[in-house]
């Protein structure tokens, strides 16, 4: 399957978490479904170079600047296009630069904001043509030709109409962090086997992705997630968690052997 961009998923640096009280609220995101899961506060650069997406972006930028990030879903069809996932992390762009002289491919970073849960979807403007190449100019030039036939305020990519889902804002003990962590080094150690790897070792890969620590917070038990998990598949019930309790567990059965 080819995706609709170039980039490689990275553990982002990991910010102080604000606690926030959330009313039941709706609003219509623009919605860029990918081969990863976002996690809040956590950065997430992109390549965007698809007609669809540089339109997203654009859009983006006369406005708030945010879009929804959601995991593909290979079996959930929009229009011919996978579809998002129904539970999402709003990603607001932080940062953007064009990476050739004509405008074709830019460069954006963004972090991660409040997750959301897809009530409604609003299709795309346009149908999948056959045999899609995102990558090339005449796969450019489809889409482009497509689009002018568009409805004028109709859009090349999928919304959606989402409601913000209230963070957790329980704390984690360090008791509890530590057996997560000590979790997420015996698979590790278990999955590099027949190579041996040293405890000295495990404790300098979690010092690359700042995870040591004595104050644990949501946001390491994320990116625990992340840096444990071989799939973004496994990484969506993780997201999806709406308690400590349940994310502990979740975490637990991603970390087992």
């Amino acid at each position: 399957m080819k995706t609709d961009f170039k980039i490689r998923f990275r553990i982002p640096n990991i910010l102080r978490r604000t606690k926030t009280n959330y009313l039941t609220q709706t609003r219509v995101l623009p919605i860029f479904p990918l081969d990863l899961v976002l996690f809040p506060r956590q950065e997430l650069p992109l390549r965007i170079f698809e007609p669809r997406y540089k339109q997203l972006v654009d859009d983006c930028m006369l406005g708030d600047k945010q879009f929804g990030v959601c995991l593909a879903d290979p079996n959930n069809k929009i229009q011919g296009w996978h579809g998002p996932r129904p539970i999402g992390t709003i990603a607001k762009i932080t940062a953007i630069a064009d990476v050739e002289m004509d405008g074709m491919q830019s460069h954006i970073q963004t972090m991660g904001r409040s997750k959301f849960k897809i009530n409604k979807i609003i299709p795309p403007s346009i149908e999948l043509p056959e045999n899609y190449d995102p990558y090339s100019i005449e796969g450019h030039q489809v889409i482009s030709d497509l689009n002018e036939k568009a409805h004028e305020n109709e859009k090349m990519y999928i919304q959606a109409e989402v409601e913000l889902i209230p963070e957790i804002d329980e704390d984690i003990s360090l008791s509890l962090w530590e057996h997560l962590v000590d979790l997420w080094k015996k698979k590790t150690v278990h999955n590099a086997f027949p190579q041996v790897i040293e405890p000295d070792a495990l404790d300098q890969i979690l010092t690359q992705y700042y995870l040591i620590t004595d104050l644990p917070t949501i946001d390491y038990v994320y990116s625990l997630a992340a840096l444990g998990a071989q799939d973004p598949n496994e990484l969506q019930p993780v997201l999806e968690a709406n308690s400590m309790d349940e994310l502990i567990q979740t975490i637990e059965n991603l970390m087992t052997i």
